[in-house]
C-alpha cells in the first residue's frame, strides 16, 4: 500500500498523492485522448493512488464522464472522489462563476449522474462568487450533505478572509490552493490557518503547468487551446528562466535516482500544511511517474538546496513569479 494519510475529520484514508483530471477533458490542454485519459487513471488506481479530484468545468463535463468509467470498472467503494461546483458556461464554452444555490444544487445532480455514483465524497466551490452570498452558497452544501448527496465539503481558490466567513455557516472540511515549487503565496497564508485549524488540503498545480517535469527547455510554443500560450511564466524571457532551474533541480533528482517531477511532487509533500497533492496525467506512463513521488524523503539540506536554487536563477519564489 502506498504513502496514505487521514484526510482530517473527514474519515478518508487517502493517498498523499491525488490522480488531477483537468487534462483529462482536454480543454485548456490542447486536448485530450479518452482512451489514453482512462488509461492513466486506471493506471494510477493500480499503483495504489485512491484519491481522484475532477471537476464538471473540466472538458465541461468529459473529465467527470471519464472518471466515472474509471470508477465503474475499479470499484466504487476503492475510490475517494473529489469534484467541484460553482462554475457555469455558455454555448459559445464562456465560463463565469455562480456558487447560487440553486447553481449549486443542479450542478451536484449532474456530477452525480456524469459520475455514475450515488454519492460525492467532497464536493467543493470551485472559486469564490463575489456575487453569491457564502452563507447561501454553505447553506446549499449543507443542504446536499443532509440529503445524503455528498458526504462533505470544501473550498477552492479561497482566501484565508473568505474562509473564515464560510466558517460563520457550517465546517470547511478541506481547502484546494495552488503550490508548487515556483508559486509560493500559500504559504503566506493559506496553509498556516490549515495548520492552525486542522484544515486537510489538496494542493494543485503541483508540476507548475508541466514546468517542474524537466521536458522543457524553454523554447518552446504552444498551440491554440492550450492555456500556457498566454501564461506569463511561459513567455520567452521567463520560460528559460524557469527551464534552467529545473535544469538544475534535476540534478538534485537523479541523487535519488528520480525525475525533477517526482522531487517537485515530494518537495510539496513534504511543506507544513499540505496534506495531498494533486498530479494530473495524460498516460499510463506519467502516472507512473507521479506515483513516484510516494514513499520516500528528501533531506532537510536538500530541500534547502532547492529553494537556493530557485532563488539563484528567478529570485525568491513567490506566487506569479
Amino acid at each position: 500500500m502506498v504513502e496514505q494519510a487521514w484526510f482530517g475529520k473527514t474519515g478518508f484514508k487517502v493517498s498523499r498523492l491525488v490522480q488531477g483530471t483537468w487534462v483529462t477533458g482536454g480543454w485548456a490542454w490542447g486536448g485530450s485522448d479518452e482512451t489514453e485519459s482512462l488509461l492513466a487513471i486506471l493506471r494510477a488506481l493500480e499503483l495504489g493512488i485512491n484519491f481522484i479530484d475532477t471537476a464538471p468545468v473540466y472538458g465541461f463535463g468529459k473529465s467527470e464522464e471519464i472518471v466515472g468509467r474509471a470508477i465503474r470498472q475499479w470499484g466504487r467503494e476503492k475510490v475517494t472522489v473529489a469534484t467541484k461546483c460553482g462554475l457555469e458556461w455558455d454555448q459559445g464554452r464562456r465560463i463565469r462563476r455562480n456558487s447560487r444555490p440553486e447553481r449549486i444544487l443542479h450542478e451536484a445532480e449532474e456530477s452525480l449522474r456524469r459520475l455514475g455514483v450515488d454519492c460525492i465524497d467532497l464536493l467543493q466551490i470551485h472559486w469564490p462568487d463575489p456575487d453569491a452570498p457564502f452563507e447561501n452558497s454553505m447553506h446549499a452544501l449543507i443542504k446536499l450533505q443532509e440529503q445524503g448527496k455528498i458526504r462533505c465539503f470544501g473550498l477552492s481558490n479561497f482566501s484565508r478572509e473568505q474562509v473564515l466567513e464560510c466558517l460563520r455557516t457550517g465546517p470547511v472540511c478541506s481547502l484546494q490552493p495552488p503550490y508548487n515549487i515556483f508559486e509560493r503565496q500559500s504559504e503566506k497564508e493559506i496553509l498556516p490557518f490549515c495548520v492552525e485549524n486542522e484544515i486537510p488540503t489538496l494542493v494543485y498545480g503541483g508540476l507548475c503547468r508541466g514546468l517542474l517535469t524537466g521536458k522543457f527547455t524553454g523554447n518552446e510554443t504552444f498551440p491554440k487551446g492550450d492555456l500556457r500560450r498566454t501564461d506569463p511564466m511561459f513567455k520567452p524571457d521567463r520560460f528559460k528562466k524557469y527551464a534552467d532551474t529545473v535544469n538544475e533541480i534535476k540534478a538534485v533528482a537523479a541523487e535519488y535516482g528520480k525525475t525533477p517531477a517526482q522531487l517537485a511532487l515530494r518537495w510539496a509533500i513534504h511543506q507544513p500544511g499540505v496534506t495531498c497533492v494533486i498530479a494530473g496525467a495524460r498516460t499510463a506512463k506519467q502516472a507512473e511517474e507521479n506515483a513516484g513521488a510516494l514513499d520516500w524523503e528528501i533531506s532537510p539540506s536538500d530541500l534547502t538546496r532547492v529553494d537556493e536554487i530557485v532563488a539563484g536563477h528567478v529570485g525568491e519564489p513567490t506566487a506569479g513569479s
